[in-house]
């Protein structure tokens, strides 16, 4: 072991035992309070203080030498460009300016983080940081600079692996993320807003996170660690490491309005991407053992539709791919929620996620779900998950502006709502999985109705079931629905699966609107 690192856990012993000092002392009522005064405070004041500062001294000693900076190239294949604002040709020249942008290449640049993680230059970032870059420098501390190639790239967890040609890089040490606690000190390494290496420091602030909308690849892994260490563009790719200097996350995003540090920061588990770099590295892509189902948090509206009890469990919204999925081949439904992986619980999406990813394609795994209180288990073959080519061609046909068709329409007063039943026009043009097309497609919504109020979208959405009041029963005609609502008095609530289409997939949700 270094020395640098060993006085960082020598001093981490010192501040963890002060801390329970000053725990100690205010249990015992040995704190007093007092006026404020001024004046410097003791040597035996600061000290403390200042062991914290050279742990982190000791762990940015250690670890920077293995950050790289990285700087891509892309040639842009677009023609000309706009002149800038406020820049008007001279009259007459108009033709010849435009033949001269046509002629002159345009080279769009960006610049991210990395980290070295084996001796002979395999190196770990993000893989939206040299995502259809035409070339790669990387930048090491003491400025030797090496173009790199990139070895492979994984999308669905934003994770990539790039080589520089050598020997005898300083690598860091992997860490275990499983490990690691809300509360623990962490450091960021990168290069934000090009300052080259920069080191920050914060906490864990929460795990297993999830980010709508940040990666719209159907397969998309999202279990992210959240911190308040300072994150910044360029910061992506770099490693958080803990407080022995070993790697916990992959820093790949921030949630901020102006697009830069607001105190929420994310990192990918290093559990995660050390399986997705091994994976790059011997056959330069991944092999993923999926379900085939696309996935929410189970809501407090669906778990009581489901009769749970506990607001824990993963909803089963939709299949992927629509029409051959494992789980829906062996018998698993929209709506069902999925408590236990070959018993082991799975409370949310991103610990089902990390459950399945201990699995390899073909195998196979028990499925616990429920249904509409009823407990059943399922035998599920996992299969590998789809290149990115063919999810991004499914995505743009999901994805296309639904038709509009003939097809009979039946106002209901008493949701504010009109249906129709999905018609094959409708169906092919949203590709709407078979097993939705069964129920009622809402076609308008009435201002300020139940269902407005409940934020239901028209022409995205389909009535599939009522789970409330009982019996729960399929939606597959209007007759159904008015059944359903007859014996539902004025003012009181009935509670619908929907299918909703969101972002070109579809899936499922539970929403409770009150009957007028």
């Amino acid at each position: 072991m270094s020395q640098p690192l060993a006085r960082a856990r020598i001093v981490a012993a010192v501040v963890v035992a002060f801390l329970s000092g000053l725990i100690f002392a205010s249990a015992a009522d040995l704190t007093r309070f007092g006026w404020a005064q001024t004046g410097a405070p003791s040597a035996q004041d600061v000290r403390p203080l200042a062991e914290v500062g050279s742990a982190f001294e000791a762990i940015a000693e250690h670890v920077t030498p293995s950050v790289v900076a990285i700087r891509t190239e892309r040639l842009n294949t677009s023609r000309g460009r706009p002149a800038p604002r406020g820049q008007v040709p001279t009259p007459g020249l108009e033709d010849l300016f435009r033949e001269f942008e046509r002629q002159r290449p345009q080279v769009q640049e960006g610049t991210g983080s990395g980290f070295i993680v084996s001796k002979d230059g395999y190196i770990l970032t993000n893989n939206h940081v040299v995502a259809d870059a035409d070339q790669v420098t990387v930048t090491l501390l003491d400025k030797r600079t090496f173009s790199a190639k990139v070895v492979g790239r994984d999308p669905s967890t934003d994770i990539a692996v790039i080589k520089i040609e050598g020997a005898d890089f300083p690598a860091l040490k992997l860490g275990d993320d499983e490990r690691a606690r809300v509360g623990q000190w962490v450091l960021a390494i990168g290069n934000p807003l090009g300052l080259e290496f920069t080191v920050t420091a914060g906490i864990i602030s929460a795990k297993g996170r999830g980010l709508d909308g940040l990666n719209r690849n159907r397969y998309r892994i999202e279990d992210f660690i959240q911190t308040d260490a300072a994150i910044n563009p360029g910061n992506s790719g770099g490693p958080l490491v803990n407080i022995r200097g070993e790697v916990v996350g992959v820093n790949s995003a921030i949630a901020s309005s102006t697009g830069f540090n607001a105190g929420y920061g994310f990192a990918i588990p290093i559990g995660l991407a050390r399986q997705v770099m091994n994976d790059l590295i011997a056959f330069g892509e991944v092999k993923r053992a999926v379900l085939g189902i696309g996935i929410t948090d189970v809501t407090a509206e669906h778990a009581r539709a489901a009769g749970l009890s506990q607001i824990e469990g993963v909803v089963v919204g939709s299949f992927t791919p629509s029409e051959n999925s494992p789980a829906e081949r062996a018998g698993i439904q929209p709506g069902d929620v999925i408590v236990a992986i070959d018993g082991r619980p799975t409370d949310r999406v991103s610990t089902l996620q990390r459950i399945i990813r201990g699995f390899k394609p073909g195998e196979t795994v028990r499925v616990d779900i429920v249904r509409f209180s009823e407990q059943k288990s399922f035998r599920v073959r996992l299969m590998e998950a789809p290149r990115e080519g063919a999810e991004v061609a499914a995505a743009a046909r999901s994805g296309a502006e639904p038709v509009r068709d003939d097809a009979p329409v039946r106002s209901n007063s008493k949701l504010g709502i009109t249906v129709s039943p999905v018609s094959d026009a409708f169906a092919q043009q949203a590709s709407v999985p078979a097993a939705y097309r069964s129920g009622l497609l809402i076609t308008e919504v009435e201002p300020a109705g139940p269902a407005y109020r409940a934020r239901i979208t028209p022409r995205a959405e389909i009535i599939g079931r009522v789970l409330n009041p009982a019996p729960q029963r399929d939606v597959r005609s209007v007759a159904d629905l008015e059944q359903a609502l007859a014996s539902v008095r004025s003012g009181d609530p009935i509670t619908l699966l929907l299918y909703s289409l969101s972002g070109g997939e579809w899936t499922t949700r539970v929403v409770s609107l009150p009957v007028q």
